[in-house]
């Protein structure tokens, strides 16, 4: 490995970490709907690194199609930001979508079930779909500071460095929203909601909806 190559490696490694921490759509989500599913650690460890594997690739796969293209880096920037927004807005619309879908199960009332295998059924055929949901707008999601990662390397013809400053960053970034998962998750597991156990799907579309707006219009 290059001393150039080492470098672009403790500053993809560097920024993964970085970018990670400071984006709360990284990690809030995922506790919040940890919480309100009852999802097991593990799972939402799972729905975490999966969706991570999404955010990172769908910027990958955009980085070497503008490489193979010979896109300008400005252009993909360009690009990126407009997922930004897109999957902020998404977000948004979500945790709102679930907020009213939480509101309206508890204006409802809990009298509604054929049996106890139907009830069951569709509660994990929901669980599973919020899941895919999340894991969709996460694939929408950009990495904004993988691109110049990406094409400063390619611009010095040098794959294997690309090679290694995206793996590299893709693994800090996984690491990096599981990480903070499994802390904020273990420390939520350790609250009490006592009567606002009821609320507890209307609080995480609240909370997921404000991680977009935070993204969307905090730049966060």
């Amino acid at each position: 490995m290059t001393q150039e190559t080492l470098t672009l490696s403790i500053t993809a490694a560097s920024i993964g970490f970085i970018h990670t921490l400071l984006g709360p759509d990284h990690y809030i989500p995922f506790v919040s709907l940890g919480k309100a599913r009852n999802w097991s650690i593990w799972k939402t460890l799972t729905v975490t690194a999966l969706s991570g594997l999404g955010h990172v690739l769908s910027s990958v796969v955009l980085g070497f199609i503008g490489i193979a293209f010979g896109v300008m880096i400005f252009k993909l920037e360009a690009i990126e930001s407009m997922r930004g927004s897109i999957a902020a807005w998404s977000l948004i619309f979500f945790g709102m979508t679930y907020f009213a879908w939480g509101m309206y199960r508890i204006l409802r009332g809990k009298g509604h079930s054929h049996c106890c295998v139907s009830t069951h059924s569709h509660e994990e055929d929901k669980k599973e779909l919020t899941a895919w949901a999340l894991f969709i707008i996460f694939v929408l999601g950009p990495c904004e500071p993988l691109i110049p990662l990406l094409i400063y390397p390619a611009a010095q013809n040098s794959m294997s460095s690309v090679i290694i400053v995206t793996l590299i960053f893709g693994v800090v970034t996984i690491l990096t929203m599981m990480g903070a998962v499994l802390a904020l998750s273990l420390g939520v597991s350790r609250l009490s909601l006592g009567p606002l156990t009821r609320y507890a799907h209307p609080l995480a579309g609240l909370i997921i909806a404000m991680s977009g707006i935070a993204v969307e219009f905090l730049g966060l």
